[in-house]
């Protein structure tokens, strides 16, 4: 695993999200009681550590040091996938998400419903993901099934078929903390394949911005770039926010809405009355296929 940073990737967001349930619930961001249990051992055993308040505080600044505004942004961003899979007003019938890592989602899913969901990932991180929900439930729930693709070599669509997928057009496709990681070239072929999704499926995907990617505009957050830019190209690919809407609807897709560090702050941030800023380099948004 050390040869693909991208998988080793998977941890971190969980880290954060199980960190974040060691808070009350009403200074939570983001609210994941099964974060903990999907991490390795050793892991478990620092996050757990993490339930006094000076040790906990202690690693939000460390993560504030290196990008800051990014332990909020991931947080956010997570609640508000959350919120907008739970949403009355919006009808689905299947969930797929891209780039599962080690999402606890489909499992949150699973406990109050028989909504079917596919994972799709890479191989290493499908393997992986497997082994944690056997070790965590006993088995993959009847309802979950996961999907091995390469992102930069795979038809994710053919992929999905494959694996039993029926599109009707009510399928809610999650792409979150993936995009990045994507050649520019994987990215447009991605696209160009979810053209074939039956109008009326939304899809909430998350990137990060091409000025932060090219080194433009830092946002303060130098070490970042440093560790994704320089040091290895982790980071492949970017958005501009204001060309969002103009580049969805060159593959057949209408945006609806963007969330970036204003939403984040008026909406999640200010309301726990916890000190933090979200960081500007990441946005998210939704989209409907028309």
């Amino acid at each position: 695993m050390a040869g693909n940073p991208e998988a080793q990737t998977a941890f971190g967001p969980m880290v954060l999200a199980a960190v974040e349930h060691h808070e009350a619930p009403q200074r939570r961001l983001v609210d994941d009681d099964l974060a903990q249990s999907f991490l390795p051992g050793g892991m478990r055993t620092v996050v757990g550590l993490l339930r006094l308040g000076m040790l906990r505080r202690a690693v939000v600044a460390a993560t504030e040091r290196s990008g800051p505004g990014l332990w909020a942004s991931i947080a956010c961003r997570k609640r508000y996938i959350d919120e907008r899979v739970s949403d009355p007003v919006t009808e689905f019938d299947t969930v797929v998400i891209l780039g599962a890592g080690l999402d606890t989602r489909p499992y949150r899913i699973a406990r109050y419903s028989d909504l079917p969901v596919f994972e799709v990932d890479q191989q290493l991180n499908i393997d992986r993901k497997t082994a944690t929900v056997q070790r965590v439930f006993g088995s993959v729930p009847a309802s979950v099934r996961l999907v091995s693709v390469d992102f930069e070599r795979d038809d994710v669509v053919a992929a999905l078929a494959a694996a039993g997928f029926h599109d009707t057009g009510h399928t809610l496709f999650i792409w979150e903390g993936v995009t990045q990681y994507l050649t520019p070239q994987a990215l447009h072929a991605t696209f160009e394949q979810l053209r074939a999704v039956v109008p009326g499926s939304r899809m909430i995907f998350t990137y990060i911005r091409q000025d932060f990617i090219d080194g433009a505009n830092l946002y303060g957050a130098r070490a970042l770039h440093r560790r994704f830019r320089v040091r290895r190209q982790v980071w492949k690919s970017g958005f501009v926010p204001e060309r969002v809407e103009e580049i969805l609807a060159g593959y057949g897709w209408r945006l609806i809405e963007q969330a970036g560090p204003s939403y984040y702050r008026d909406t999640y941030i200010r309301p726990t009355g916890r000190k933090l800023t979200a960081s500007p380099i990441e946005w998210a948004a939704v989209a409907v296929r028309v």
